[in-house]
């Protein structure tokens, strides 16, 4: 799990160009939205585009989205849940 949230806060960065940030710098627990990093809709779009795209993931619902992207360590979560390989 370890090795899948450190890999997850790497692509977080390159996919929403925070190039002043390290991955040492986002917390796993910590939210991603409004508090914590600060993202928005736009980046929440871009996350769910991720999940798809290197995970073959998709988000059902806005409810269950909100739940996915709360936090590094909730879309790990996520995917190791519904990781088919």
């Amino acid at each position: 799990m370890e090795q899948l949230i450190a890999k997850l806060k790497a692509e977080i960065i390159e996919v929403l160009n925070l190039t002043e940030m390290t991955p040492d710098d986002i917390d796993a627990d910590k939210p991603l939205f409004v508090e914590g990093l600060g993202l928005d809709s736009i980046d929440a779009l871009e996350l769910i585009v991720l999940l798809e795209k290197k995970y073959g993931l998709k988000i059902g619902t806005a409810e269950e989205g909100k739940t996915v992207l709360r936090s590094v360590r909730s879309m790990a979560d996520f995917i190791t849940a519904n990781n088919k390989g």
